[in-house]
């Protein structure tokens, strides 16, 4: 099929995006990844498609006051090689390293796979798990929401129609951070059937800080919350690892779908949290 008529807009300032945005029924183009497919599908028919991929400014990644800025047009692979993001946030790379495949990755953008909101994706899991927050811009202003307070559904997110996602700021984690990353898929780039991704600090033997968050296995990504809990200020040496696997479990909301059912993505995650935690306490399992 061919895509139904559309007006187009390549601005070369956020402001001019944004101007395109406030008139109505407009979608932007970044990697186009996702939306290519809607448009020659006519699932999705827009008026006007504003494509951004030649605004400078939402490029690059940079340290900001800590932390760092992940500017929204950055390619996925972009994210992949940049040596700021790997001392920073190594388990950010890692994930970003499993999002579909190098072609794909070549187009793909951070804030569009942020923005869409996948439920089974890395980065939207990533943003949550590791406390970062979405930084968007409208006429009106600008604002940085909370990744945990973004995502309200599969692809839907608390983001306004003239709202334009320009960067994800992720907070500094201590450099000797366990990284807490696992997915299982049916073949390597295909969506996770169960996902893990989080950080833990340790010190003098304590769980001194903890973000762990679920993918594939509810309409949004999931933040742990109880297991969270559960191992803050705990001695790594005394953690019942299934306990606080059963603890995990317990905040997921997964479903059958024609790839796996629900109790297939409890049995898995429990399993794979359990054996994840154990590995990044150097805990035996029996």
């Amino acid at each position: 099929m061919k895509p139904a008529p559309f007006d187009y807009a390549a601005p070369d300032t956020v402001e001019a995006a944004l101007e395109h945005l406030s008139g109505g029924d407009a979608t932007i183009l970044a990697g186009g990844q996702t939306l290519m497919p809607l448009l020659a599908l006519r699932m999705s028919t827009p008026s006007l498609v504003v494509d951004i991929n030649r605004i400078a400014a939402l490029k690059g990644v940079s340290r900001p006051n800590g932390g760092i800025r992940i500017a929204s047009v950055t390619r996925q692979n972009e994210l992949l090689a940049s040596k700021t993001a790997a001392d920073a946030l190594p388990v950010l790379v890692q994930a970003v390293s499993n999002v579909g495949h190098h072609q794909t990755r070549n187009r793909g953008t951070v804030g569009g796979s942020v923005s869409l909101g996948e439920p089974a994706a890395e980065l939207p899991a990533a943003s949550v798990a590791l406390g970062a927050s979405i930084e968007a811009h409208s006429k009106r202003g600008s604002r940085r929401i909370p990744a945990e307070e973004f995502y309200v559904g599969p692809y839907s997110t608390v983001l306004e129609p003239d709202e334009l996602v320009t960067a994800i700021h992720f907070p500094d984690w201590p450099a000797d951070s366990v990284k807490l990353f696992r997915e299982v898929t049916r073949r390597p780039g295909d969506f996770a059937l169960v996902g893990l991704i989080g950080s833990m600090t340790l010190r003098q033997g304590k769980i001194d800080r903890v973000g762990i968050a679920w993918f594939g296995m509810g309409p949004t990504p999931i933040k742990a919350h109880q297991a969270e809990a559960a191992l803050a200020g705990q001695s790594a040496s005394g953690i019942d690892v299934q306990g606080i696997a059963e603890l995990a479990i317990a905040d997921t909301d997964p479903f059958d779908d024609h790839h796996a059912t629900a109790e297939y993505r409890r049995t898995v995650g429990r399993r794979v949290f359990a054996r994840l935690l154990g590995e990044a306490l150097n805990v035996r399992q029996a």
